[in-house]
């Protein structure tokens, strides 16, 4: 398709150079393609800084002490909660166990006494063969024998809880990271740092906007001149710092309500699926956000941009008689293959896109639309 239509530009460049030979000489015009300035609603993108987060953050440390025994979990593998860690000696949370089992036996056998005899003294009562002094003795010394057995219960859960905590367990589901504590070691509770889970699916990523753009996009908004984008629906992107996109679309969660003092930046967070774990807590990335959408916008193709050596942007206009003019056009930001023109066109104007560079001002071409190449289909 592509040599077919060089073909034909050739063949229109040849027809026209003939008749000016006959007519005594004179440059041909140059065969171009054009596309017309159309207005239409274009998103308002931004690329702005950002750092990866995880969503959750959880340092393992034990919750009693003791001697290691035996790490396991591979370090770097992802664990669910309440997976095994490490197991910790148990023998002295054992013998407290025992311990306590003992004491709520001895409690429980006071308390069957204590009963009995608070059940024997209100039947002699009833007979006046005791005194309400005696009665109300054995009564309380049930009480007493109650209390003991539900303090004695205490200990016996505390001790348990605490022979448990020998296995440390996940308290989140995630990726797990070098293993801090070796076999043999000797931990303090809620002291030692064991290992750190990091939960990355979906993932968060940190990006800052300066204040100044922020205001820009409010009074472009106030003005008219931009649509705000609707609540949940800002489209949020990443690239990864050597240029190529990542796959995955996220959400934006929300924006600062407050301004750092140091660098006058506004944070905003946003969430990224990542089930292939290649984003990871630290890493540099640039964020495309879309804050807004500019109604009755222009763009072009890249390659109609002309630039000059003082860094100035132009395009070739296309006038009657068909003859080029250059235009000054000012750039905003590129939106796929396109350039956004804020200044210097109007709509309905042809814009040259292909020939361009082969062209002076005021020269005449032979101009076809612009039709952009369509990547071959595979077979």
């Amino acid at each position: 398709m592509k040599l077919f239509r060089i073909l034909r530009m050739a063949a229109l460049a040849f027809v026209p150079a003939a008749a000016m030979a006959q007519q005594g000489g004179g440059m041909p015009p140059t065969p171009v393609s054009f596309i017309e300035m159309t207005p239409e609603p274009l998103p308002v993108v931004n690329t702005l800084p950002g750092r990866v987060a995880a969503t959750r953050v959880a340092e393992v440390r034990p919750r009693v002490g003791g001697i290691v025994l035996e790490r396991v979990f591979e370090q770097g593998s992802k664990v669910q909660a309440g997976d095994i860690l490490y197991r910790l000696d148990p023998a002295q949370y054992s013998v407290q166990v025992a311990s306590a089992q003992g004491t709520l036996a001895r409690a429980r056998a006071s308390q069957s006494n204590a009963k009995s005899e608070a059940d024997r003294q209100q039947e002699l009562r009833q007979r006046r063969a005791t005194s309400e002094q005696a009665l109300d003795s054995a009564i309380l010394a049930l009480a007493q024998a109650n209390a003991d057995v539900t303090i004695a219960e205490a200990q016996l859960q505390d001790a348990q809880l605490n022979l448990d905590y020998t296995e440390v367990r996940a308290p989140i589901s995630g990726t797990i990271g070098r293993a801090t504590i070796t076999e043999g070691a000797l931990v303090s509770a809620q002291t030692d740092v064991m290992a750190t889970i990091n939960q990355l699916d979906p993932i968060y990523v940190d990006f800052t906007q300066s204040t100044s753009e922020v205001l820009n996009l409010r009074r472009a908004m106030d003005a008219g001149q931009l649509a705000a984008t609707a609540s949940g629906q800002a489209s949020v992107s990443l690239v990864y710092d050597d240029g190529s996109d990542y796959d995955h679309s996220g959400r934006l969660l929300f924006s600062d309500a407050t301004v750092d003092e140091t660098t006058g930046q506004i944070t905003l967070r946003a969430e990224f699926p990542n089930p292939d774990g290649f984003l990871l807590p630290g890493l540099y990335v640039r964020v495309r956000i879309e804050q807004a959408t500019r109604n009755d916008a222009l763009a072009v193709p890249q390659m109609a941009i002309q630039r000059a050596g003082n860094g100035e942007t132009s395009v070739f206009v296309i006038g009657e008689g068909n003859t080029v003019t250059p235009r000054k056009v000012t750039l905003g930001e590129t939106i796929g293959n396109r350039w956004l023109v804020t200044d210097g066109l109007q709509p309905g104007e042809r814009v040259v896109v292909e020939g361009a560079q082969k062209l002076r001002p005021d020269a005449q071409v032979v101009p076809e639309p612009y039709e952009p190449a369509t990547a071959p289909s595979a077979n």
